[in-house]
């Protein structure tokens, strides 16, 4: 029996952790979980996991539901999560939150001598340095959650890593694959939403819509692997069923597919290094399918991906930047504050008009993540005015 600590358990990833628990109830037992402001989808899953602590956004929800549940430890806020994080009555720090409230968590518990399955990209876009430097003093591991992670990890298993040439990783280019940069400029929420093949949540949704998603997933696959952005490319691949590629120094290449569902990365993080049955409605059919296909990517039409390897290539506080700056502008264009292509627009400006500094303490990481929300609300507001 492993035993999980969940955090961000009512958003996408977490409720798919839960239907994995849920098929495995002899493997797996979640002992603590957090669950943001979604209270209502929290306490569908109290109903099945029986957890012995549960954090939540807000002070007054954890005072409400601590009546409600008298046998459960509600805990709230930041310091709640790293108070789960923390604990010492668990096997796996399941990290699900989206955004950099992720990277405290994953930190303290690699430091409190607890491996992690990562789904919190910010962790590694912001603070790779930090938790790479916490990985190896602590003697703990990653494992990756993200689609194209999971299969990067697997196509490596049994391989030597100095044998690897690049990394492959594959993009189906979001929601507005298909449409020209002239043709962004009144986009709607609803459009960027609206992703062909992947049911995510909504922040990571419009991030796919302009590729800042995938940028982040390079700087992960820089610091998951320990590889040069220079092995490190991406590939659009619409089908979105070759999850990503190894390619090794003979130039085989060695390729992860599967149908495009969370739960199978999920329970290979679990698990791993062993595989268990997982039914799913529709497991891949390759002759159904028929054809892949495969074209280099478009960096003019995609700038935020090539502001990630710009990004990623100089270090320091620049990633935090770029993720903080990113976050602000993504919420405000979901709150219809600002067009869609804005949304580059504040990014990279925000990286390009940021002192570089270099990240070696966690209140560095801090402060670079305030710089970068701050530039982005000043420009909003500027815009707005």
């Amino acid at each position: 029996m492993k035993r999980l600590t969940l955090l961000g358990a009512t958003g996408s990833i977490g409720t798919q952790t839960v239907d994995i628990v849920l098929q495995h109830p002899d493997l797996f037992e979640i002992t603590a979980l957090s669950a943001g402001h979604n209270i209502k989808t929290l306490k569908k899953i109290l109903a099945d996991i029986p957890a012995g602590i549960v954090c939540v956004s807000e002070e007054s929800d954890a005072l409400a539901l601590q009546k409600e549940y008298p046998g459960i430890e509600f805990v709230y806020g930041d310091e709640g999560l790293c108070t789960l994080a923390m604990r010492s009555d668990y096997d796996l720090l399941v990290n699900a939150l989206v955004g950099f409230v992720g990277f405290l968590p994953t930190l303290k518990a690699i430091e409190c001598g607890h491996d992690v399955a990562l789904a919190n990209k910010e962790t590694l876009v912001c603070g790779g340095a930090l938790i790479d430097r916490a990985l190896k003093q602590y003697g703990r591991k990653l494992y990756p959650i993200d689609s194209e992670h999971s299969a990067i990890f697997q196509c490596l298993q049994g391989n030597k890593k100095e044998q690897v040439k690049r990394l492959i990783i594959t993009a189906s280019g979001g929601s507005f694959r298909n449409l020209k940069r002239e043709e962004l400029r009144d986009v709607t929420v609803e459009q960027a939403l609206a992703h062909p093949n992947w049911s995510m949540g909504a922040k990571i949704t419009i991030d796919s819509a302009d590729m800042m998603n995938k940028g982040f997933e390079v700087t992960e696959a820089h610091w998951l692997f320990d590889l040069p952005y220079e092995q490190i490319d991406v590939i659009m691949h619409p089908e979105s069923v070759v999850h990503s590629m190894v390619e090794y120094a003979d130039h085989s290449i060695i390729a992860q597919l599967g149908a495009p569902d969370m739960r199978l990365p999920i329970q290979y993080a679990l698990t791993w290094p062993e595989r268990y049955d997982y039914q799913l409605d529709e497991p891949l059919d390759l002759a159904r399918l028929g054809t892949l296909h495969f074209s280099a990517p478009d960096y003019e039409r995609f700038p935020l991906l090539a502001l990630a390897y710009e990004a990623g290539k100089k270090g320091g506080n620049l990633g935090a930047v770029m993720n903080a700056a990113n976050e602000v502008a993504n919420q405000s264009f979901r709150n219809r504050e600002i067009p869609f292509l804005m949304i580059e627009e504040i990014v990279i400006d925000a990286v390009h008009s940021a002192r570089f500094s270099e990240l070696n303490t966690v209140q560095d990481l801090i402060d670079a993540d305030t710089w970068g929300r701050e530039y982005a609300l000043e420009r909003i507001r500027s815009f707005n005015k």
